[in-house]
């Protein structure tokens, strides 16, 4: 063999190797790239670039305008808004996603209304759709979140069944309010003795595993300073036992979801008003106010205030041999089973959204000591579904 027809074939050798090289890089790129973790929302929101990408998020509503996503009442199949919390309210937080023909039938609201909460996991473009952060023609759609953990609520301690809340989803008005009832009446019941050891796990200072935090007056006590002396913390039922005269037997009386630590003298003070703004500053709790019939507390719990009385209202109707619990728009409630005032909660709700401490708190008593949930923590939306 000549020396052109040599170099020929080794050029053809080394040409085949080099192309064997490539493949095999490309190849383990893509290995990578598809055995990546997919992006959070909030990732996915910031890489707007036109790239293809894996997303995962809980369905929280449908887009239908740049700055509206309806959570109820859906009017097509053509698109879902995803965000890394199932509770989330801002669509500032959401990622819009084209569903496009091939999966709508199993990915579109209209159709699904049961996908709410659920958490999904997308393949698509990262482009702007609704003119809003979005993902656009997906190539794979599918329930759960790929090589990501079990579903875990935003500030939570730990995983709960993301099928808890399967017989709400979709619903509105009376129904949603029957569905939320049925779901939550469920749960285990503990003594008003327990309750003590219940607010120092539920209420316990982030910041120091020692002490509570009080609801008022904000200050952070130490656990073991619980009493009925001055300056000691107690018990603390947002929902005044006496609207409803159910006192502190086991039931509504010891149910945590409303049970707060608080100063003595402070919980004295506040008594059995109903809520509202306005009144004279308290002393021995900044940023509260109170006149002869209501009580308007800091604003860091307003909303906190307001999602416990509507887990009362729908937790406690009429069943269980408990009186019939209902929120109204007085603040002259008395001694019947009624708290006010809803207008007022109803923008509370909204002025001071579930914060990291509220939320571990809801997960430590369906964890560790009541196993049911304050759905409005985990659905804030819920409540002008029912009440607006």
């Amino acid at each position: 063999m000549d020396a052109l027809k040599l170099t020929s074939v080794g050029g053809k050798r080394l040409a085949a190797a080099l192309a064997t090289a490539v493949a095999l890089a490309t190849g383990a790129a893509t290995m990578s790239a598809s055995a990546a973790a997919p992006l959070t929302v909030a990732a996915a929101l910031s890489a707007q670039d036109g790239r293809s990408a894996a997303v995962s998020g809980y369905v929280v509503g449908q887009p239908t305008a740049t700055n509206t996503v309806i959570k109820s009442g859906f009017t097509g199949d053509t698109a879902i808004a995803i965000a890394d919390s199932s509770a989330e309210s801002s669509t500032s937080r959401m990622l819009y996603v084209q569903v496009t023909a091939a999966y709508r039938g199993a990915f579109g609201l209209q159709s699904n209304p049961g996908l709410m909460g659920r958490l999904v996991t997308v393949t698509g473009t990262l482009t702007a759709y609704f003119s809003h952060g979005g993902l656009k023609d997906p190539t794979a759609m599918s329930l759960g979140g790929g090589s990501s953990p079990s579903p875990v609520p935003t500030g939570s301690t730990g995983p709960y069944d993301p099928t808890y809340y399967a017989s709400a989803l979709g619903k509105t008005g009376p129904a949603l309010r029957t569905a939320l009832h049925n779901i939550i009446k469920t749960q285990t019941k503990i003594t008003y003795t327990q309750v003590w050891e219940g607010l120092k796990a539920t209420d316990q200072d982030p910041n120091n595993a020692g002490n509570v935090i009080l609801i008022y007056s904000g200050r952070s006590q130490s656990k073991t300073t619980n009493g009925g002396g001055v300056n000691d913390w107690n018990r603390e039922h947002v929902w005044a036992q006496s609207h409803g005269d159910f006192g502190t037997a086991t039931g509504p009386g010891t149910d945590l979801h409303h049970l707060r630590p608080e100063d003595v003298t402070v919980n004295s003070t506040r008594g059995n008003k109903d809520f509202d703004l306005g009144g004279s500053a308290v002393g021995e709790a900044p940023g509260n106010y109170t006149d002869t019939d209501s009580w308007e507390p800091r604003n860091a719990v307003k909303g906190d205030i307001a999602r416990m009385l509507m887990y009362m209202a729908i937790r406690y109707e009429g069943e269980d041999g408990w009186p019939n619990l209902e929120l109204n728009n007085s603040t002259s409630n008395g001694s019947v089973p009624y708290i006010g005032k809803l207008s007022v909660l109803l923008q509370w709700n909204q002025q001071d959204p579930p914060d990291t401490f509220e939320k571990r708190r809801n997960q430590v008593i369906y964890n560790n000591w009541q196993h049911n949930r304050n759905p409005f923590i985990d659905h804030p939306e819920w409540a002008a579904a029912i009440w607006s």
